[in-house]
């Protein structure tokens, strides 16, 4: 198989970008490093396509190596062909490849292996032929008894034969393909009640559905009822459909063995080829399905890793809780503890004027600005004591409400022991909700990506593929964003191109023994970090104020000379670069001509692009382009929602029906799919990511129920 045809045609590529794609991966180079300085050799490929090309080719490479043992096995034995060489080269998935090998893969014992150890075999083919003069095959079969192997009487030869030519049929590959095709286009999903109460599964007590059509997010909701045993779950395909299927290609009529092999194809059928068929069904509307959800989920985590931070701000964080108290932490404008408190403001203690102190003393000892409160338990009253907080404060003050969802684990971890050892797991908990507001990548990365919860069903997916995605986001993230050397964590470390775990300590053990990094090169002095790891890691590294300005922006160290002749033949100077003061640098490098500049430089023109717009805004952060997180200063309840009020809300999460938003209220809304847009749109992530701002009108409100339904459509 010529792999870079086919990754070509089924990427749309361009031959040269898959070869050099191919090429960099083959020598080490990190998906963040081909994408951001490799843009000459793969065409400006994102992160995205670069990953998704990067799995494909290991699958491709994958059935190569599972090729070459299918045919050397085969041979092995005998047997190998070239019509087989020919199916083996041709097959397109691994399934495919499973179906060929199926005949000549040794077995476990099975019924027709058995049978074969009684001598039944050249009996099973006589019969199998089914030639117009064939005697009765019971009359055939009397020849083959035999006491010693257990072949008692003619009957039992000719059930063992019928075992034989039953598996025969099972092992045509030409059949499992066209069943597998014709069932997975007009089987029917039946899924039934396995007991009197299926709580939340209540709408598949008794539900069908066609194969081909039936939801990704169903899927995975139905397998979860069938895994806790409350559903039962069968695929029901027309039998006489798949007994056509069988009969064109092993069914010979006119001849008196032919009711005999029909018997034998229908027991094939029942037996043997659809529960496997079922089976594989099954598991590719999961694999599908995952595969769709673990998507949602990245989608949703790249969103809000991206989230713009609240910089600069002193943050009083608050971790509610009831019977043990609302803990609090005060961290200054970089995330450095400055103060911590426990308060009693709800039930059981209710010890509020004393709270209201407490508080007041650390916003004016601190001067403190705004308030980060986790979404857990008593978040609802400790967002309502806030805003009473802010009200008699009356300082312009605010809050906001922070996703909890992994802070407990973090807090309980041994990293958050060794960050904070002098606080106990509640306290860090509080430091946590709080630096998560003014950075939410620098301190989410700390967290195991699953353990954040903005998808559906992350529990039931293929853990080592969910992983896997939610890393690669996670680079992909920090990469963009950049990562201050002499600041970052070894967690944020860890994240960045050619880093990982053992790296990033090594580079927090050099900062702490010889004071902070002042030029990037300096890296190279870090035990064990090599000439590879560092021309795969240095572009996502900064250095404020270091000794050389352009360590402080996204230009490779590979082209700092084409920065400085950039700069030079633009009549500007690294002075003017550290002041940021270079202005229009693009005009002027177009008026020039993109391309002649380019070849001046002898640098590509997607590199001198990037080198424009880093030189125009050094130490830029994506993340400023995007809308602020909305921060309140009052409190909203359901009770005080109604039909037809229009809000403003954050998008919180995004699924396959529609999408969480936060309107203030500790109770998200669900803005069904048919209610984003007026537009048909297959899923909500086309229109909808996770933290943006929108305006929302309220449908309906159960209280009861703890549901609100909204829309974005005017009603």
């Amino acid at each position: 198989m010529d792999l870079i045809k086919v990754l070509t045609a089924e990427f749309s590529l361009k031959p040269f970008q898959v070869e050099n794609t191919v090429k960099l991966i083959d020598e080490g180079n990190t998906i963040p490093f081909i994408a951001r300085y490799r843009k000459e050799a793969t065409g400006s490929l994102d992160d995205q396509v670069l990953r998704e090309l990067s799995d494909r080719l290991s699958y491709l490479r994958n059935m190569e190596e599972t090729r070459e043992k299918i045919k050397k096995s085969i041979e092995e034995q005998g047997a190998l062909t070239d019509e087989l060489i020919a199916a083996i080269d041709n097959a397109s998935t691994l399934t495919e490849l499973d179906d060929i090998y199926r005949p000549y893969k040794k077995k476990r014992k099975t019924r027709a292996s058995v049978a074969k150890e009684k001598g039944l075999e050249p009996l099973a083919e006589i019969i199998y032929e089914q030639l117009p003069d064939c005697p009765e095959p019971i009359e055939l079969a009397k020849d083959y008894i035999n006491i010693e192997l257990g072949v008692e009487t003619a009957e039992d030869a000719l059930s063992g034969a019928m075992d034989i030519i039953a598996e025969k049929i099972s092992d045509d590959a030409d059949v499992r393909r066209r069943m597998r095709f014709v069932c997975s286009a007009h089987g029917i999903l039946t899924v039934k009640a396995n007991a009197e109460d299926i709580g939340v599964y209540e709408m598949y007590a008794d539900y069908s559905e066609p194969v081909s059509k039936i939801a990704n997010h169903r899927i995975l909701a139905i397998n979860r009822g069938e895994k806790e045993n409350l559903l039962k779950v069968s695929i029901d395909f027309d039998r006489d459909k798949a007994m056509f299927i069988i009969s064109k290609s092993h069914i010979k009529e006119g001849s008196k063995a032919t009711e005999t092999v029909r018997l034998a194809a229908e027991d094939a059928y029942s037996r043997l080829i659809f529960p496997s068929i079922e089976r594989e069904i099954r598991s590719e509307l999961t694999e599908k399905a995952s595969t769709s959800a673990i998507k949602v989920f990245s989608d949703n985590l790249k969103q809000l890793l991206m989230q713009p931070p609240v910089k600069d701000k002193i943050t009083i964080g608050l971790d509610p809780g009831y019977r043990t108290g609302c803990k609090v932490a005060v961290v200054d404008g970089t995330g450095k503890v400055l103060d911590t408190a426990v308060i009693y403001p709800v039930p059981p203690k209710m010890k509020i004027e004393e709270a209201k102190e407490i508080i007041k003393g650390l916003v004016k000892k601190h001067s403190a600005e705004v308030f980060a409160i986790g979404n857990g338990t008593a978040s609802r009253e400790t967002e309502a004591f806030a805003a009473d907080v802010i009200k008699e404060l009356g300082t312009g003050l605010s809050y906001m409400v922070v996703s909890e969802a992994g802070a407990s684990v973090y807090s309980a971890s041994k990293l958050a022991a060794e960050e904070f050892p002098e606080y106990d797991v509640s306290l860090r908990s509080a430091v946590s909700i709080a630096r998560r507001m003014q950075d939410p990548l620098a301190e989410l990365v700390k967290i195991e990506p699953k353990a954040i919860g903005v998808g559906q069903y992350q529990h039931d997916m293929p853990q080592n593929q969910l992983s896997s995605a939610l890393d690669g986001v996670v680079e992909s993230c920090v990469n963009s964003v950049g990562v201050d050397l002499n600041t970052a964590s070894v967690q944020l470390l860890s994240r960045v191109a050619g880093i990982g775990s053992a790296l990033a300590k090594n580079i927090v053990l050099y900062r702490e023994e010889n004071g902070k990094f002042t030029s990037r090169s300096e890296l190279k002095k870090v035990s064990k970090l090599g000439p590879k790891a560092f021309e795969q890691c240095a572009g996502f590294l900064r250095i404020n104020d270091g000794k050389n300005a352009l360590d402080n922006t996204s230009v490779h160290p590979e082209s700092y000379d084409a920065a400085k002749k950039l700069l030079k033949l633009c009549d500007y100077s690294e002075k003017d670069l550290r002041e940021n003061n270079i202005k229009n640098l693009s005009d002027i490098v177009n008026a020039k001509g993109i391309e002649n500049t380019a070849q001046e430089l002898e640098i590509g023109v997607p590199t001198l692009n990037d080198i424009i717009n880093e030189l125009e805004r050094p130490g830029r952060d994506p993340r400023d382009e995007l809308p602020p997180p909305v921060l309140r200063q009052d409190v909203m309840s359901m009770e005080d929602l109604k039909t037809g009020m229009k809000l403003k809300g954050t998008v919180r999460n995004v699924i396959d029906f529609g999408a969480f938003v936060d309107i203030g209220v500790h109770q998200d809304g669900l803005v069904h799919i048919s209610r984003i847009t007026d537009r048909f749109i297959k899923h909500p992530s086309e229109v909808l990511k996770v933290g943006d701002i929108v305006e929302v009108y309220v449908l309906s409100v159960d209280i009861e129920k703890k549901r609100i339904s909204l829309s974005i459509k005017e009603p």
